[in-house]
């Protein structure tokens, strides 16, 4: 049985849209998302964790309801999570990135350390340290030709939940994602996140190295991983190596297989049932690690 909802608080910081649940003050989990979604894809994570729990979902830039000013390099999303975490003042973080989120939870976290107590990255796209030496990168990228417009939420539900990888997940968190990832346009609504956008983060994904910031983090670091890829060539799309096999195809993990290891105090829990989408098939899962590193910090959980 799922959880009941929980209303979380609006705002803006550093031209970054965020929501906020729980007490308004002590240490927060700060929850960072995959490209091309929003913060409130972790609605059903959120529901799992104690109510008074301080927890800060973002929208990161070009998402949501965030500033769509770029650059969308990787560089600058490990800056804003640093800057965000700064303009809010925020200590003793429990940071939480998924997909392209967990790249930049690991770089904001390395440039501003003092504000981080904990790591929890699920299926980071994080990559070995030969595929960023090898990347390539490419003009186009085929989700720039996703579908934009909408009469509404509910038929952009009905229009994924029977199609892979959606009929995977979670019907709520389903929902979350269509309801909070539209924006009225003209004649109906919009992508939060233009597909514009998400393909120009997609093309960096190979880009920006982080493995400095990586040596240097001393936090305690969690790595979720997916199933690894059958084969040299069944990738995910939204890690750019040449022309992808499908704009949408997220059943093999991204993340370097050694990851983990590569932290001095790193964890790795590898998940082979799961695609990339840990959040939306399994948010009770992320949401018990959640709370595992909350004890850990003597916070209850």
């Amino acid at each position: 049985m799922n959880a009941p909802a929980r209303t979380p608080r609006a705002a803006r910081a550093a031209d970054l849209a965020y929501w906020e649940w729980g007490e308004p003050e002590g240490p927060p989990v700060l929850l960072a998302h995959a490209t091309g979604f929003h913060a409130r894809c972790w609605d059903a994570v959120v529901r799992e964790l104690n109510p008074a729990q301080r927890v800060i979902a973002v929208d990161m830039r070009g998402h949501g309801a965030s500033t769509k000013q770029g650059p969308f390099d990787w560089d600058q999303f490990g800056t804003d999570v640093a800057r965000f975490a700064e303009a809010l003042a925020l200590r003793d973080i429990i940071g939480v990135g998924h997909s392209f989120g967990g790249h930049a939870v690991t770089a904001g976290a390395a440039s501003h350390p003092a504000r981080f107590a904990r790591l929890l990255l699920v299926d980071p796209v994080i990559l070995s340290p030969e595929r960023y030496a090898s990347f390539t990168p490419v003009n186009d990228h085929p989700v720039a030709r996703r579908r934009n417009e909408w009469a509404s939420a509910e038929q952009m539900f009905d229009r994924f939940a029977d199609r892979h990888p959606f009929r995977l997940w979670r019907r709520d968190v389903l929902m979350d994602y269509c309801r909070h990832g539209l924006v009225p346009a003209a004649g109906g609504f919009a992508l939060a996140c233009p597909p514009s956008i998400e393909a120009a983060i997609y093309k960096g994904s190979g880009k920006r190295d982080i493995g400095e910031a990586i040596a240097s983090l001393p936090h305690p670091v969690t790595v979720l991983r997916a199933r690894l890829p059958r084969s040299p060539g069944d990738e995910s799309s939204h890690v750019q190596r040449g022309a992808p096999r499908a704009p949408m195809d997220f059943s093999a993990s991204p993340t370097w297989p050694d990851l983990a290891a590569a932290f001095p105090n790193g964890r790795d829990v590898y998940l082979p049932e799961l695609t990339h989408f840990i959040p939306m098939q399994r948010p009770d899962l992320v949401a018990a690690h959640i709370n595992e590193l909350l004890k850990a910090e003597g916070r209850g959980g």
